[in-house]
Formats: structure tokens, C-alpha cells, sequence
């Protein structure tokens, strides 16, 4: 397991080890704030490589979840950066994940109660948890020229907001079906004109929002985060090797700190990814046993091929917060409990015990 414990550089960051802690989504920052228990949790992880903090809202309309965290006004700024310092205090790193969610949104989410916003107006077939039950997605309203240049503008003024809330940098949520993705598939945006029909038109807006974020805040802070292949909330893309060939390309140029790969049963596109990256690309691989989570065996296996130079762990690092000691010491691993993924108290979130306490 040493290859999981070497040090490496991402941007301009010096890592301890090789351990990142991927985003997930907790839904438990009330009015879009985050509060002392989220300081905790991320503290708790704070011997991650890296930390990857879960999906951010950079606008109102960005929001797809209740309870999301948002980072779009001074006060959500200022909640965060309890996290970070308390992050840094114990001598961690951390990046947000800015996911802006597009048509997986619903209007009782937004104060005006508008339509959630979508490359073209193609509903997912998905549905959003409420307390008042499961509500359908609804037709999106399609994005004009004008609507695409603000949510550019809108991830540039987050990323400036989370240097102000002390992170070390910012991930661009391109995967799992969220608005970059959506204009990247050809199952979601159906659009004539610059921003659509060709994967060199569906590219524009990832390459314009990861251009704009890097002028706002340095390549070197910004990731980029995809999900080749993948099918989560109604998505099927038709061309998905050349897509994302294509897409590095045109990412390639503005120097990011990493791309990352979340990866499902589609080992051959992140090889082919690994070849076209010129930077470092960090994986969340997917398990060679195809059931459950990925193992630190799967993440060993992908550093000494050279696929990657970073392995992202999930659920690993949400039931385990010393996972880099319990990879250390062999395990044992606590298993997570899905019934307190979303929402709830500290039970499932800031609760599970060290390596040491599980001793005793």
C-alpha cells in the first residue's frame, strides 16, 4: 500500500499522500449554510491527500438537493471558512466541488419558484426529495445566450468566494448529470446553435466555465470532474470516447490542476484519458469486483499502472474518518450506513469512530 503514501503535487499543492476524499453530498447545511458539525466532519478528514468538498450551488438556481450548501453570497463565504480554517488547523487541504445542477432541480427550491435551468428543455424522468415526498422533475426552461454567459460568470464569482472562504481551490462538477454534463450529452442538449450538435460545439461551455474560473482564480486552484459513461439521472451519451477525448483536449491548454475521473465499468475511456491528459489525473476507480466500493486495493492497482497519479475514495472516507491510519494498519473498515447519508444530526456524519476508539 506505500504507493497510496507517497507525496505528490496537484497545482500548487504539496500532498502528503495520495488519499483524496471525493465529493458527497450530505444535505445538511440548512438554508444553504454549513455550520459547526460540517467543520467537524471535514476536520475529522483532514489526513486526506486531499479533500474534495461535497457539490456547491454557485447561484440559486444552481440548487438540485435539500439542504445543499451554497456559495453565492458573503454569508455563505463566511460559513464556509469555519470549515477550512478548522480543516487547516489540522494541517489538511481542501478543495469545493461547484455544482451547478441544472434540469435536476425543482422550483420549490428557489425563492421565485422558476423553472431550473437546462441546455435544452428535456426533463430528467427523475424526481426530488422533499419532506412533503418525491416530486417529479419538471420540464427545464432552456437556457438563452444570455442565461449561458451568466452561469459562466456565476461559477467565476463562486471560485473568487471560496478563496475569500480559505479553500485551496475549487472542482468543476462536469459529471453525474448536472448542467456541465448536461451540455456535454447529446441526450440533453439538443441545441442548433454554438452550444450544441457537434462535440466540439457541446465542449463550448465546460472549456468557456473552467477558462473563466481559472482567469478568476488561477489554473492551479481549479479541477474538473467527469463521469464518461455514465447513466445517473437520465443521461445517455451516444459518443461518450470521443467526447471526452475531445473534451481534455480542449481543457488541456489552461494548465488545471487535475482532472478527475469517476469512473464506472469503463476502464478503456480512462486509459484512453490517462494517454491525452498532460496533468495530473486523479481516479475514483471503479471496483474490479464491480459490487460495493472501491478498495484500497483497486486504488494500488491503478498507481503502479500508471492510470493515475491520485486515487479518490467516497464511501470509504465517509465511514472512516483516519482511513490513511486504517489502509496503514490493514483495516478493518467500517461500513457505512445509507440510511444517514442525507440529512439528519451527527448520527452517520461526524459519529464514526477512529481506528483507536474502535479498539477499545
Amino acid at each position: 500500500m506505500k504507493e497510496l503514501f507517497e507525496p505528490v503535487t496537484v497545482g500548487e499543492l504539496d500532498l502528503p499522500n495520495r488519499l483524496v476524499m471525493t465529493p458527497m453530498t450530505r444535505s445538511r447545511a440548512r438554508s444553504g449554510l454549513v455550520d459547526e458539525l460540517t467543520a467537524e466532519y471535514y476536520g475529522q478528514r483532514a489526513g486526506a491527500g486531499l479533500i474534495i468538498a461535497e457539490g456547491t450551488q454557485p447561484c440559486v438556481l444552481g440548487q438540485g438537493y435539500v439542504d445543499t450548501p451554497g456559495l453565492h453570497t458573503p454569508e455563505q463565504a463566511t460559513a464556509w471558512r469555519r470549515v477550512t480554517d478548522e480543516v487547516h488547523r489540522r494541517g489538511g487541504r481542501i478543495f469545493v466541488q461547484l455544482m451547478h445542477s441544472g434540469r435536476i432541480g425543482h422550483p420549490v427550491l428557489y425563492p421565485g419558484g422558476e423553472l431550473p435551468l437546462a441546455p435544452s428543455p428535456i426533463p430528467s424522468g427523475e424526481q426530488l426529495y422533499t419532506s412533503d415526498g418525491m416530486l417529479d422533475h419538471p420540464t427545464p426552461r432552456e437556457m438563452t445566450m444570455v442565461d449561458i454567459a451568466r452561469a459562466v460568470e456565476e461559477f467565476a464569482a463562486a471560485a473568487r468566494l471560496a478563496l475569500d472562504a480559505g479553500f485551496d481551490g475549487v472542482e468543476l462538477h462536469g459529471a453525474s448529470g448536472y448542467l456541465i454534463h448536461q451540455f456535454l450529452s447529446d441526450n440533453t442538449n439538443r441545441r442548433t446553435d454554438a452550444y450544441g450538435g457537434s462535440v466540439e460545439r457541446r465542449i463550448r461551455f465546460a472549456v468557456e466555465v473552467a477558462q473563466a474560473v481559472a482567469d478568476a482564480i488561477g489554473p492551479a486552484r481549479t479541477g474538473f470532474r467527469v463521469s464518461p459513461g455514465i447513466t445517473y439521472n437520465g443521461m445517455d451519451e451516444s459518443d461518450s470516447e470521443t467526447l471526452y477525448i475531445e473534451l481534455a483536449r480542449g481543457l488541456a491548454p489552461l494548465g488545471l490542476a487535475y482532472l478527475h475521473v469517476s469512473e464506472i465499468d469503463t476502464r478503456g475511456i480512462t486509459k484512453l484519458l490517462r494517454a491525452e491528459w498532460p496533468g495530473t489525473l486523479i481516479l475514483n476507480p471503479h471496483p474490479r469486483g464491480g459490487d460495493g466500493p472501491a478498495t484500497p486495493e483497486d486504488g494500488v492497482e491503478a498507481l503502479r499502472s500508471g492510470l493515475a497519479d491520485a486515487i479518490a475514495f467516497g464511501r470509504l472516507w465517509l465511514a472512516n474518518p483516519d482511513l490513511p491510519a486504517r489502509i496503514a494498519a490493514g483495516g478493518p473498515y467500517t461500513a457505512a450506513d445509507p440510511a444517514t447519508f442525507y440529512g439528519g444530526d451527527h448520527r452517520g456524519y461526524t459519529d464514526y469512530p477512529a481506528l483507536t476508539e474502535d479498539a477499545r
